[in-house]
């Protein structure tokens, strides 16, 4: 709720929580891994993964998101065709960019494709039907998308920064957890809401329910050897 008043607060806690998942899915810490960080915006979790000894590298699509100061290296890359070679990565990392991607499954088969066999990738997305599924202009959402976006531009004066099937689309855990199921190159380590205290892995097992109730999909894959 304080991502629009304060991000370095939100991104920043973000990116803790975000790589304390990581060592704990690999049973391990970060130091001396090499991570790629598909989409991570303005460097927040790409600075966390170093801070932490891992060699880390930003690919971002859009300048305007990279900001004024972005981490050293950070590269200008389309999330589709990375500039990498095969394998190269122990962790492939990506936050809540899968819902800004028009084509999901193509955007998850890149990342496999840079990670090592026996590699983690690490994949979360706000669901289109979350309470958070509009984004800045959520809930309203739930009353249609353009309703919702002139409601936002009534109150702020301004144009929403999301324009469904545009920049942000509607992405549902079910169709998704199907996508990755019926990939062979790749297991589930854990499909879990990423912000729930408690019942995290429950919740995403009760088809209908998980699609309000997850929030945000968090997806650890493994890479399967060739």
């Amino acid at each position: 709720m304080r991502e629009q008043d304060d991000p370095e607060y939100c991104y920043s806690l973000l990116a803790r929580d975000a790589v304390d998942q990581v060592e704990a899915y690999r049973g391990g810490p970060v130091d001396g891994l090499t991570v790629v960080d598909v989409g991570g915006g303005s460097g927040y979790f790409t600075e966390e993964f170093r801070r932490r000894g891992a060699q880390a590298y930003l690919f971002e699509p859009d300048l305007r998101e990279l900001g004024t100061k972005p981490p050293d290296g950070a590269v200008v890359a389309d999330g589709y065709l990375l500039p990498l070679a095969d394998g190269v990565a122990d962790v492939t990392f990506t936050s809540n960019v899968l819902e800004h991607v028009a084509d999901p499954p193509t955007f998850i088969s890149e990342l496999v494709r840079v990670t090592r066999p026996g590699g983690l990738i690490y994949v979360s997305f706000t669901n289109w039907l979350s309470p958070w599924g509009g984004h800045e202009w959520a809930p309203w959402h739930y009353l249609g998308a353009e309703r919702a976006r002139a409601r936002y531009r009534r109150r702020t004066g301004k144009d929403a920064k999301h324009t469904l099937g545009e920049n942000l689309f509607a992405v549902h855990i079910g169709r998704t957890l199907r996508q990755v199921r019926d990939r062979d190159d790749v297991t589930i380590v854990s499909a879990r809401s990423r912000y729930w205290p408690f019942l995290a892995e429950t919740v995403v097992k009760a088809p209908g329910l998980r699609e309000f109730a997850t929030w945000n999909l968090l997806l650890i894959l493994r890479r399967c050897p060739p």
